[in-house]
């Protein structure tokens, strides 16, 4: 095993990303509460409900705890779908709903559909090259802050940005056998 990282576990498909860093021989553990962040450098954040995981988050501690290691900067984030919305500072149409604000985009929530328009496509993600891109009530990053890089599009829109040591994606790599995006991230969060 080469490292352990966190995976929220409040809410969505959790055990999918524990599944790809398995394969990729690292650690998975679950993240429920502020104290279960000490000793990670590395945390990802699943798809599932947006407002269900930022409700949850807010509640058991976490959002704060989070936002406060990402500032500091011990602490690299990795949110799909879900998770991308609430790392994001801004959610359209949806200004109450709980959100960690560290990412600086603004975010559309199921900007290519609801469920039964999901949808897998392959996108050009730059240093990696095509990847399966399963999209399920995906949004779109719509503004893009300054220092945040488009690793991917869909039709001209950005669906994997990264900040710093945040990337975010709007489609799920946990649901596919590619562990590319998994390693990405790990290589940005020094795991």
């Amino acid at each position: 095993m080469r490292g352990v990282v966190g995976v929220l576990a409040l809410q969505g498909d959790f055990r999918e990303h524990k599944e790809a860093l398995r394969r990729l021989g690292v650690e998975a553990k679950e993240v429920r509460k502020p104290e279960h962040l000490l000793g990670l450098k590395a945390l990802i954040v699943p798809g599932g409900e947006s407002t269900t995981i930022g409700k949850l988050a807010r509640e058991y501690g976490l959002e704060e705890a989070v936002r406060r290691r990402v500032e500091e900067g011990s602490l690299a984030l990795f949110g799909t779908c879900a998770g991308a919305i609430w790392m994001a500072k801004e959610i359209l149409g949806y200004p109450e709903q709980p959100r960690l604000g560290v990412l600086d985009v603004a975010v559309e929530r199921n900007a290519f559909g609801r469920q039964v328009e999901s949808f897998q496509e392959e996108v050009q993600v730059k240093g990696l090259g095509p990847f399966p891109g399963v999209f399920i009530r995906a949004p779109v990053f719509r503004r893009l802050g300054e220092g945040v890089e488009v690793l991917a599009e869909l039709g001209g829109l950005p669906v994997l940005v990264r900040q710093g040591r945040l990337l975010a994606s709007s489609f799920h790599p946990e649901l596919t056998e590619d562990a590319r995006l998994h390693r990405l991230f790990l290589e940005l969060a020094g795991v």
